[in-house]
Order: structure tokens, then C-alpha cells, then sequence
């Protein structure tokens, strides 16, 4: 018994290795708590809060697209994730940092595991030698340490492993191990169809066709195994198809989005941009070690008489995604946005949710023709997964974060001063609405205020046409926040044109407001009764606002000055 967990232990020391350096890496969320820092950006800001929301709402399924009171009097349950989306249960199961660092877990280890698989099972179909296997487990750990965007979960991290298990039902058919099915419609659960799995599906289903033209037999096992995973997408999104195709519900803001006027020469620039550095939700850290690599792999191979078709093809296709990601904001298109509103309201260019594992494959690719062909090809690969892995690990929310200074997680939402100011107006939270100033709207509707502002995919465009009608004053004195609101308008903020796209006041920052320039009746027609600014407003009594409270405490990273709406 001992002599086959010693075996056990050898065989595979590489991927415990592995495991352990990848657990360090989580354990700042296992042990700091809320006193971790981790991304704001798309995180903080909103998807936490749209989680704890919805947990709290009692509304996780529903057969018709009923409104979330808490939000701009009356989120559309169709706008927050599915009640069949397994995150949603860990935030209904646990406190929101704890479900956070749970989904962490999942992602990085399904990240691992998925593109070891992938490269060692179909890439090299081999790990007996031992460099293949140092390479797989390399570029797999540092694959796993990647700054993914955090709610995404397995919607890139996951890529490998469905891939990994989609080629083996194509090739073993039927025979696939029951597991491999079982895991494969798990997947939908724990992903995004819209965002990235759309996509991918959509180039399996290519691939599926080329098959069956060159054999001239149909794997309907593929086959079966593509559209279940697309049917259980279908199923998961239930409510969001319905509100789309089969009810009139509501018109959404994006009807009226209005992107995509860059020139024929900024699209040029952006491909450049997206290839050599990526995109802040699928960062891949190619740009300093693995570019280099992979060129410096295709000399290698050409003075050596390789063919690296492989290599070459991933690597090929990676610039062809980053072509079509930047030329989809390219003006040349506006004339098919604004005759198709599928192509105005759905955004195509998030194909480029696909690069990071391309990027890994390439990697090892690369790497194995370096160990190969150079005389000390050994000690270079083994440096530059070292390297990456180094440079992937210093990503690490705790390290990346910490070292700007952002807030912690506890800092950000500051629950003890809200409860405060909860008790200070002395109602029930569901009697008065609130907006905020110089900070995210999601704060306060974290911590329990019904808000009229937030942050959302979609909204009803009768809604943001109102609470323009509050902001116009300050919208007309900046073009750029009149664009930002009227072509996107994602952000329903209470805009300050002093302060721009600024919305992290702490207290050790000035940024009193000499004029604000709203229309607090139409603030008050939407049912506004409180203003939480994170900053004086100098001109408070001119616009009818009266000051209340000022709340502030050495715990918090806010000095909060509330104000009434009279």
C-alpha cells in the first residue's frame, strides 16, 4: 500500500508541485477574509453585489420577468445571472467574500487540470517523457494563475477542459467515459454562454462539419455532445430567451447603444494592442515571455527543417481574433449595426475571450521545440516556465491590488458606517430611494438601500431616458461623460463633470463639488430622497438639497455626507 502512494507520488510529482504552488496562491482569500483585496473594475463595482442581490431578493427562479425593487425601482430579474447559475448558490449559501474565494478555487483548479489535459492528452498525447511533462504542468499552472476576470469562472479558465473533453467524445464516441459527459454538462453551470461559450461551441459546430465532409461519416456522439451542452446553455438562460423571443417584457437600454466609430487606422493599432497585450477581462501575460518564445521557436524550427503547422495555425489564429475584435468597433460596420440590431446590441468582438488558451497551447508548442532543438533547450524552457509562472503568480489578486493600494474587500463596502447611516434616517430601507456620488452605487445597494443609480448589462432605455433628465446639467458641460452616457450608458451614475469618470472619493481625497449642476425635482419625480455623497457639495442649498450628517469612522476608507432631497 505505501509502495503504490510512493509511486503515485513520483509519477505525478510535477502536478503536486503544481497543486501546492497553486494553493499558495489562494490562500490570501482563505485567510485575509474581507480583508483581501481584489479587483474593482467589474467586480467590486457590480457583479459581487448583483450576486448578494439576487441571493437576497427571494426571487432566484421566477417563470416571468419580475422587477427586483432594490434598483432603479425595478431591476428586471432577466438582467441578473440564472437561477440555475451555480454561483448564484454560493452566495446564497455563504457570505459573499467566502462564496468569492470558493468560485476562485474552482476556476483556478479547473484551469490546471483542464489544460493539462488538453495538452497532454491531445496536444502531445503523451507525458511519459519527462520534458513534455515538466512543459504541460508548467504551462498549465501558469495558465491557472492568470488574472481572469473574476465572475467569469470557468468562462475562459474552463475552456481547456471542455475542449479536452469534447475531443475525447470525438474520438472514443459512445465509449468516452461516462464521467467526461457528466462534466461536460456541468460546465454550462459554472460559465457564460454569451460571453465566451457561444463561441466556442459555434467553432466546434464548424469543426463538426469539416469532419463529416472529410470522412463523409457524421460523429453524431460530437455531435450530441455539442448540442447538449448548447441545450443546457438554453435551458440555464431560460429567462433571458424568453424576454427576448417569446415576451414583449421590456425595451432594454441597448436598443440604443451606439458603438464603434473608430478609423480604419485605430482598428489597425487596436488588433496590435489586443494581440500583444490582451484585454483587461482574458489578460494572458503574453506579451514580455510568450511572444518571444514562440517566435523565437518558429527560427528554431526553420533553420532545424520543422514544421511547426500547429504552432503556426494557433498562433495565426490568435492574430486573426484580435483582427476581428478591434475591426468590430471599426466605423466601416456602423452601417450593419444600424440596419441589424442583433449586430448593435449583441457585442461579436468577445471572441477574443478565446485567446488565453490559445496563448498556453502556443506556449508549450513552443517550448517543446526549443528543448529539442537547442543545444541547451532543456535549461531554456525549464527558465522561461519559471519565469511565467513567476510573472502569473505575482498577478495574485492580494499582490496586484495591495501594491496600488485599492481597498480591501471589508474597506470597500464598509458596513459599519452604512448601517450607520441606516439608522440614522430611521425607516425601513424600502420606504426611500438613494443615489450616490463620487463612489459606485453598488456600495450602498450592497449594504441594503434601495438605489436609483447602478451598474448594469441591461436596463429598461424608458428608465435611463429619466435619469438622464437628473444629470443633463452635468452631462452637457463634458462631451466625453455625454458620450460615455448616451452611446453606452451602462453606468447609470449621478455624474459629476468635475470629477469625470471618478468614482473612488475616499476620504483622504478633496473633491468638493463647487457646482453641481442637477435637476433635483426630477431626482425627486424618480422618488429620490437621499443624496450619499462621498464629498461636500458646495452649492447644496442652492439646489434644494439639505445637509444632514456627516459619517465617517477610522475603519472606513469614506466620509459620507448625506443629504436630503426637500
Amino acid at each position: 500500500m505505501l509502495s503504490k502512494r510512493l509511486n503515485f507520488f513520483i509519477k505525478n510529482k510535477y502536478m503536486l508541485i503544481a497543486c501546492l504552488i497553486l494553493m499558495g496562491y489562494l490562500l490570501p482569500y482563505y485567510l485575509l477574509g474581507e480583508d483581501s483585496h481584489i479587483r474593482l473594475h467589474d467586480n467590486l463595482d457590480s457583479n459581487i453585489v448583483w450576486y448578494k442581490i439576487l441571493a437576497e431578493s427571494g426571487q432566484i427562479f421566477t417563470l416571468t420577468d419580475t422587477a427586483l425593487p432594490n434598483v432603479i425601482n425595478g431591476l428586471p430579474r432577466s438582467t441578473l445571472p440564472s437561477g440555475f447559475d451555480a454561483v448564484v448558490w454560493l452566495y446564497v449559501l455563504f457570505e459573499p467574500m467566502t462564496a468569492y474565494s470558493i468560485s476562485q478555487t474552482i476556476m483556478r483548479f479547473a484551469a490546471l487540470f483542464g489544460m493539462y489535459f488538453l495538452l497532454s492528452k491531445h496536444i502531445f498525447r503523451t507525458s511519459s517523457n519527462t520534458y513534455i511533462h515538466i512543459i504541460t504542468v508548467g504551462a498549465s499552472l501558469a495558465f491557472a494563475m492568470l488574472p481572469y476576470w473574476p465572475s467569469g469562472v470557468l468562462s475562459i479558465a474552463g475552456i481547456p477542459l471542455a475542449l479536452h473533453l469534447f475531443l475525447t467524445i470525438r474520438k472514443y464516441g459512445w465509449g468516452a467515459p461516462k464521467y467526461h459527459w457528466i462534466l461536460l454538462l456541468v460546465i454550462p453551470f459554472f460559465s457564460n454562454f454569451v460571453l465566451s461559450f457561444i463561441f466556442f461551441l459555434g467553432l466546434l459546430g464548424v469543426f463538426w462539419l469539416i469532419d463529416w465532409i472529410q470522412t463523409k461519416k457524421a460523429n453524431w456522439p460530437f455531435f450530441t455532445a455539442i448540442a447538449a451542452m448548447t441545450g443546457i446553455y438554453l435551458i440555464k438562460d431560460y429567462l433571458l430567451i424568453i424576454s427576448m423571443f417569446f415576451d414583449e417584457g421590456f425595451t432594454s437600454h441597448r436598443d440604443e447603444l451606439d458603438l464603434g466609430y473608430n478609423t480604419f487606422a485605430r482598428s489597425v493599432e487596436l488588433s496590435w494592442e489586443n494581440f500583444l497585450y490582451g484585454h483587461t477581462h482574458d489578460m494572458a501575460l503574453q506579451t514580455y515571455l510568450i511572444i518571444p518564445t514562440i517566435l523565437i521557436a518558429l527560427l528554431v524550427a526553420a533553420f532545424s527543417n520543422v514544421k511547426p503547422r500547429l504552432l503556426m495555425s494557433f498562433f495565426v489564429f490568435n492574430l486573426a481574433i484580435s483582427v476581428w475584435y478591434a475591426f468590430w468597433y471599426w466605423e466601416g460596420w456602423r452601417i450593419v449595426k444600424d440596419n441589424f440590431s442583433l449586430a448593435n446590441t449583441f457585442n461579436f468582438a468577445r471572441v477574443h475571450f478565446l485567446d488565453p488558451p490559445i496563448w498556453y497551447i502556443c506556449f508549450a508548442l513552443a517550448l517543446i521545440i526549443l528543448w529539442r532543438h537547442l543545444k541547451f533547450g532543456k535549461a531554456i524552457a525549464c527558465t522561461l516556465i519559471l519565469l511565467q509562472c513567476l510573472l502569473a503568480f505575482g498577478t495574485t489578486e492580494e499582490l496586484r491590488y495591495g501594491a496600488v493600494n485599492t481597498p480591501t474587500f471589508k474597506e470597500f463596502y464598509s458596513e459599519e458606517l452604512f448601517d450607520e447611516i441606516e439608522e440614522y434616517i430611521a425607516r425601513d430601507q424600502s420606504e426611500y430611494r438613494v443615489v450616490s456620488i463620487g463612489m459606485h452605487p453598488t456600495i450602498a445597494q450592497y449594504n441594503g438601500f434601495y438605489t436609483l443609480d447602478t451598474y448594469n448589462n441591461a436596463f429598461p432605455l424608458e428608465y435611463k431616458h429619466a435619469f438622464r433628465e437628473v444629470i443633463a446639467g452635468e452631462l452637457d458641460k463634458s462631451p466625453t461623460l455625454e458620450n460615455y452616457y448616451d452611446a453606452w450608458g451602462g453606468r447609470l451614475y449621478t455624474y459629476v463633470a468635475e470629477h469625470g469618470k471618478d468614482y473612488m472619493f475616499t476620504k483622504n481625497r478633496d473633491g468638493a463639488i463647487e457646482q453641481l449642476d442637477i435637476d433635483t425635482q426630477a431626482l425627486k419625480e424618480l422618488g429620490g430622497d437621499y443624496i450619499l455623497s462621498a464629498v461636500p457639495i458646495e452649492n447644496a442649498e442652492e439646489l434644494g438639497l439639505q445637509h444632514e450628517h456627516t459619517f465617517e469612522s477610522e475603519e472606513s476608507i469614506w466620509r459620507i455626507e448625506l443629504y436630503s432631497v426637500s
